[in-house]
């Protein structure tokens, strides 16, 4: 099985094509302030409009208002959305477009306990609990990831060209979510970095 690939954090028009080219499955562009990778509903539409067919848009948030994603939605059109904070399953369902629900793993989480809920959701993303919200190249420990799951899992946190197929093969996730590990600074993205890394995900897929 191919294991699917989101670029996520990307600000630039530049890093779109690039991931585009190596291949990417999906961009995150990110909506929660306190991030240096948060963009603008009008700096997301420049990306998200510079997309090639058949790569989509992902827009993640952080416990946001429910103003707040319905601009987003309007303006942007994102085909997905991202929770990443303590959104209720009713929160993340009313806008109508697929979602994808994260947990923030530590010791001792319940991953299918806190996912089952979120039954609906297109997907759940495993990242590493750190007390700020992603993209910190934190990792946790993939064996508390369960081998059965209802819905497709993505795995994100800490994920780099050295350490992805060893994670692809310890999870064997469908999809990995990666952000600051083909970055040079909190929201460049180096287009080398990111055509390494695709290749090191296709190489270990099974």
């Amino acid at each position: 099985m191919r294991v699917r690939v989101k670029i996520c954090g990307i600000t630039r028009r530049e890093d779109v094509d690039a991931a585009a080219r190596a291949g990417a499955d999906a961009i995150g562009l990110v909506f929660y302030p306190p991030s240096p990778r948060c963009l603008s509903p009008a700096q997301a539409r420049a990306l998200r409009s510079a997309l090639p067919p058949f790569v989509t848009a992902v827009a993640l948030f952080v416990n946001p208002a429910r103003a707040d994603v319905e601009r987003v939605l309007a303006e942007v059109h994102p085909d997905a959305l991202q929770f990443h904070g303590e959104e209720d399953p009713a929160f993340c369902r009313q806008f109508g477009v697929p979602y994808l629900k994260a947990c923030r793993v530590r010791q001792g989480s319940d991953l299918l306990k806190y996912f089952a809920p979120f039954a609906d959701a297109q997907g759940w993303l495993a990242d590493a609990y750190v007390e700020a919200y992603g993209g910190v190249g934190a990792r946790f420990d993939w064996r508390l990831v369960p081998a059965v799951r209802d819905r497709p899992l993505i795995l994100s946190g800490g994920l780099t060209i050295a350490n992805v197929g060893e994670a692809l093969r310890v999870v064997k996730p469908w999809g990995v979510d990666v952000s600051s590990g083909v970055e040079v600074a909190k929201g460049i993205k180096d287009a080398t970095m990111i055509e390494a890394f695709i290749a090191e995900v296709n190489n270990a897929a099974v």
